[in-house]
């Protein structure tokens, strides 16, 4: 016989799982004293429960595997909604273990009682309240299965603590078998192909389904195969490598000007993955009205949600390419390509210190490292000019935009045994820079880039391009001296303002620290092109 919580440990082993993210409370007291009895997990204990949840969103995406936290019940409880709606916006595939009052305390309002599984119904892919003990192992097969089966995404359990504490016997039962797709069949193939060989000049637009799918390759040799140039959203950058001649990079809001115009100017779309944010269409009455679309996707609830497709494939994303690349011809499309050329505008004097000189020296040094964000700015300047090669070297909160979450995020890199780089914003930083706790108890070496202009950098854009530079709340005007801080933090930490000096200390890091670099950056550098909200994609400002 074995009680709920080592029956719970045992399960998660059988998973495979060997590490967890956390933070222990009153209500999990007893699942961490089966973990300190039975061991067989590393445990990452962060500063915040909002910290664990996105390590553990990190460790998925970096991983490809399903991240796991603890949170204890009621305020501990609550601290994990931002990191599950982070998650659930963009499809990650999480495990959250919460604890909750005894059962015979539930609805009387007891102390640290939350309806967890009734505030988290919507940013879920599913949650359960587990009252018996014999349901809690197949409830953890279930919520694995469940968060990477089809579309991934968070599932959440919770665990009155007296469920914890009850006897039952472990039964080790049997896994899942994989999921499957019911493949598209061969006729669906034929008319993609045959849309893809009629076109003149068409159009990959890939998103983060291609990562989620394991797609990449197939992406990569089908894109040769037919000369067809590839633009990605946020969260496809890496699922073609960017330093490719094919390869468009971002498109949408902060697209660049060639990249934008050859979705305007195309006759095929073909979206693989890809859901047709706001972000990325900007004014869908204009968006490419001259295209056809073909949607390839796992999920049928985004064909035609945004953008009305011609053509729609419901599959598994690798499947389908591999078919639909066997069935295309070799072709040049030297024409479309040169066109495309001819939409880049010349190049702009930047400053001495402008972040893609920043960028620049960050590509020489991390050739292989997994890039985390936080929200604004940075983010966007990273998505410019970090040259991602691989599918998962990208990780950043792209339908919530969460700020805060990339500290945490990059713990979670980092303790998947990936070169950890964080980029970051001192407005995102302040949120969660608790968590260097983390990093420093754990010697975790994480390398933060922080951007420090003194300001809400991409609301403060915002304010002066629309709203007649009233700089409303958005400027940093209070003084953080973030060199002492990581030095608190038992953390190397350099500020740098010019090429120079940023050069020097990339060139003396040691890559098992952790290091802090503040590059100082004029508050006025602006994410440019930027298509003002409402219009069509390829009516972008320049500067």
């Amino acid at each position: 016989m074995n009680n709920g919580a080592e029956i719970l440990l045992k399960a998660l082993k059988k998973q495979g799982v060997d590490v967890l993210f956390g933070y222990p409370g009153g209500a999990v007291i007893p699942l961490y004293d089966a973990l300190y009895r039975m061991g067989g997990f590393k445990h990452y204990r962060t500063a915040h429960e909002q910290g664990a949840v996105h390590a553990a969103d990190g460790y998925a995406r970096a991983t490809g595997e399903v991240g796991v936290c603890i949170a204890t019940s009621g305020p501990g409880a609550t601290n994990t909604i931002t990191g599950i709606a982070t998650a659930y916006m963009d499809s990650v595939p999480l495990v959250v273990i919460t604890g909750q009052v005894p059962s015979g305390l539930l609805g009387k309002d007891s102390f640290q009682e939350i309806d967890i599984t009734g505030v988290t119904f919507q940013i879920t892919k599913h949650n359960m309240l587990i009252k018996n003990v014999e349901d809690l192992e197949q409830a953890v097969h279930d919520a694995f299965h469940i968060a990477k089966s089809g579309r991934p995404g968070p599932v959440l359990i919770d665990i009155p603590k007296d469920v914890f504490l009850q006897q039952t016997a472990y039964h080790d039962g049997s896994l899942f078998e994989k999921a499957s797709f019911d493949f598209a069949d061969s006729d669906k193939v034929k008319e993609v192909v045959e849309l893809i060989e009629k076109a003149e000049r068409p159009i990959i637009y890939a998103g983060g389904g291609v990562k989620l799918g394991e797609a990449s390759e197939a992406l990569r040799k089908l894109a040769i195969k037919n000369d067809i140039p590839v633009c990605n959203t946020l969260m496809g950058l890496g699922t073609f490598p960017r330093d490719h001649d094919l390869s468009l990079g971002l498109v949408g809001m902060h697209g660049f000007p060639e990249t934008n115009l050859a979705i305007a100017g195309s006759d095929l779309i073909l979206a693989i993955g890809a859901r047709f944010s706001d972000r990325v269409t900007g004014n869908t009455k204009t968006f490419s009205t001259k295209s056809k679309v073909v949607h390839i996707d796992v999920d049928k609830t985004e064909f035609s949600k945004n953008i009305k497709a011609d053509l729609t494939v419901l599959g598994d994303l690798n499947d389908l390419l591999v078919k639909v690349e066997r069935g295309l011809s070799v072709k040049k499309r030297d024409k479309w390509k040169f066109q495309i050329h001819q939409y880049k505008p010349t190049k702009e004097n930047i400053g001495p210190f402008h972040p893609k000189k920043i960028f620049d020296s960050l590509n020489e040094h991390f050739k292989d490292a997994v890039v985390s964000t936080d929200v604004g700015q940075h983010q966007m300047w990273a998505a410019q000019y970090y040259d991602f090669k691989t599918p998962r070297s990208f990780i950043t909160s792209g339908g919530l935009g969460t700020m805060g979450f990339g500290l945490g995020a990059a713990i979670g890199v980092s303790v998947g045994h990936k070169e950890s780089l964080l980029i970051t914003g001192d407005g995102s930083f302040r949120m969660n820079l608790n968590e260097l706790a983390t990093v420093s108890k754990y010697k975790l070496p994480v390398t933060i880039v922080l951007f420090n202009n003194q300001a809400l950098g991409m609301v403060r854009q915002w304010q002066g391009m629309f709203q007649d530079e009233r700089y409303a709340e958005t400027c940093i005007d209070d003084e953080v001296d973030y060199i002492a801080l990581g030095h608190a933090f038992g953390i190397n930490a350099y500020r740098v303002s010019n090429s120079e000096e940023l050069e020097s200390v990339l060139s003396r890091r040691k890559r098992d620290e952790p290091l802090l670099i503040e590059c100082r950056i004029d508050k006025d550098e602006k994410v440019l092109p930027i298509v003002p909200p409402g219009q069509s994609i390829s009516n972008f400002i320049l500067g």
